[in-house]
């Protein structure tokens, strides 16, 4: 449902979410190794996310990437947004250009359910919940 970027970038946030609790900033070696990301991909990504407010980064010896309380608020409907856009909530699912309440396609009341919950499900979950749920061990972000 959302493109290997929009893929990365959530895990990404999460991990940096994550890592930035206590005020640390990570490296995108460490990001890529922590979200099983290719490090040249996740770097870009990063950027990208950095221009829209989502994220910050410092430069330098100490530098890194961290998420300070502001944007620990970040929902995860933000995220894609971000990368996507809100295309995935609106277009058709059997990609017709033409498909509405009018003149719906065959899938079209399952699927405007299915859009609904997902983006319902986005916007009410914030990155600092998740960071809870993965210092529990209820969630895994890799493989150990």
């Amino acid at each position: 449902m959302f493109s290997k970027t929009c893929e990365y970038a959530l895990r990404a946030m999460i991990y940096v979410g994550q890592k930035s609790k206590d005020g640390a900033k990570v490296g995108i070696k460490e990001i890529a190794e922590g979200t099983d990301s290719p490090e040249y991909f996740i770097a870009k990504v990063l950027q990208g996310l950095t221009r829209k407010d989502l994220i910050r980064s410092q430069k330098g010896p100490s530098g890194g990437f961290y998420l300070d309380e502001k944007r620990m608020n970040c929902t995860l409907a933000d995220i894609v947004i971000a990368i996507d856009g809100d295309e995935v909530f609106k277009k058709c699912g059997l990609g017709l250009k033409e498909c509405s309440e009018k003149m719906p396609c065959p899938i079209h009341h399952d699927f405007k359910k299915i859009k609904t919950a997902l983006l319902n499900m986005l916007q009410s979950t914030r990155l600092d919940e998740l960071n809870e749920q993965l210092e529990k061990k209820i969630f895994f972000l890799k493989r150990t």
